[in-house]
């Protein structure tokens, strides 16, 4: 796809060096941070109806404001447009992640199991993670929570000094791909919230991710054995979604992994819908989503989506991402996630930072099996972003078979 728009070009340039003397010192742009939203006191931009939304062929600008006269021009300023583009997701795409107050969260550790109290109102939900803990290293030790599961070979994890979590997603939304499940309004989530059974599954899910760190931090190393400045997240599929949209709406991870994730996670719909036979606006799982989403944006209207896939995968920086692909499943549209990474990534270059952000597209393998040719790419991040040691995680592959 061919990109003329002047932002994409100067992005580049960014990206190649060229432009050093607006890109910031690394020195100065965190790998983490201690809140959920450090930009939860901005308010949302104007969400236009379709007929007040603007056509837009190319991948939209994510350093472009929504009012579309001022650009991202500092780390303050992504900040506020982050949340821009989170608001955005929210209004128009997954429904809406409700903000928790701390009071609301009671945590406890049961042997090794963590156990979170969410009370809104009258209401309460249960949610309970065993932490695996490491047979190598001492406490604290960061921790890699899996969506669902943790995909990845547990072979990376067992001579590293790594916590593993899993976040069991039908806790807050009993809806699975298999077996039976209850439809929007009859979910756990939904007897907190009743006026949000509107949502998709990815906003409550993510809602849920965000209550395991809350009990986490609440308890505290000491508790939990568990260094909440180390927290990665991961998942493949479905689930890879998950952990993509997991690592998005929250700034407390330092390092998502989502493997695999298709159309809805980093394939920009916008690319997607000019190719055939892969998972598209039109074509996805509507648990998953507002169906809202489908109705405004189906066909040709998807060029009226004020944001696309690049920006949720942007919403990620100044922290660290690896995205992983594999050709060889085309309902995947990983020729499009390579658009919308190297999109993406051009965010993380004004910052100077563009080697937190990586992309490894490899086929000759199964769905969700890591071959043995990815794994001293996933190992590099890991090693960077959860136990802190010095790795060239500067690199970008993508194969495909024609």
């Amino acid at each position: 796809m061919k990109r003329q728009n002047q932002w994409f070009v100067l992005a580049a340039l960014l990206l190649t060096g060229i432009a050093t003397g607006w890109a910031q010192s690394k020195k100065n742009v965190p790998l983490v941070y201690q809140v959920e939203n450090t930009g939860a006191k901005f308010a949302a931009p104007e969400m236009p109806g379709i007929d007040g939304l603007k056509e837009i062929r190319e991948l939209p600008d994510p350093f472009l404001f929504a009012d579309g006269k001022k650009r991202v021009k500092s780390l303050k300023d992504w900040s506020r447009r982050r949340s821009e583009i989170s608001h955005q997701i929210q209004h128009y795409g997954i429904g809406t992640k409700p903000a928790v107050d701390k009071s609301q969260v009671k945590a406890r550790m049961q042997g090794d199991t963590l156990v979170v109290d969410v009370t809104v109102g009258d209401e309460t939900l249960t949610l309970t993670s065993v932490i695996r803990y490491p047979k190598t290293g001492t406490a604290p030790y960061p921790v890699m929570i899996g969506t669902s599961m943790i995909s990845l070979p547990r072979d990376l994890f067992e001579d590293r000094p790594i916590a593993l979590m899993t976040f069991h997603e039908k806790q807050v939304n009993d809806y699975g791909q298999f077996g039976k499940h209850h439809e929007r309004g009859e979910h756990p989530f939904d007897r907190l919230y009743p006026d949000l059974t509107e949502n998709g599954a990815y906003s409550e899910w993510a809602w849920g991710f965000s209550r395991l760190i809350d009990g986490l931090q609440q308890l505290g190393p000491e508790v939990t054995k568990i260094d909440t400045e180390h927290i990665g997240v991961t998942g493949c599929s479905y689930a890879g979604k998950m952990a993509l949209y997991c690592g998005a709406f929250d700034e407390r991870v330092a390092l998502t992994i989502a493997q695999e994730p298709g159309g809805g996670g980093a394939a920009a719909w916008r690319i997607s819908h000019t190719m055939e036979e892969v998972e598209d606006l039109d074509r996805t799982d509507y648990h998953w989503f507002r169906e809202s989403q489908k109705a405004m944006f189906g066909g040709d209207n998807v060029y009226r989506l004020p944001y696309d896939q690049h920006e949720l995968c942007a919403m990620v920086c100044p922290r660290a991402l690896l995205l992983l692909g594999n050709p060889d499943f085309k309902w995947l549209a990983d020729k499009s996630m390579l658009e919308s990474a190297k999109a993406a990534r051009t965010v993380w270059g004004q910052f100077g930072i563009a080697d937190r952000m990586g992309y490894s597209i490899l086929g000759g393998h199964g769905h969700c099996q890591l071959p043995k040719e990815q794994y001293p790419e996933v190992e590099r991040f890991i090693d960077r972003f959860l136990l802190g040691k010095d790795c060239d995680t500067n690199f970008t592959f993508a194969k495909f078979q024609d």
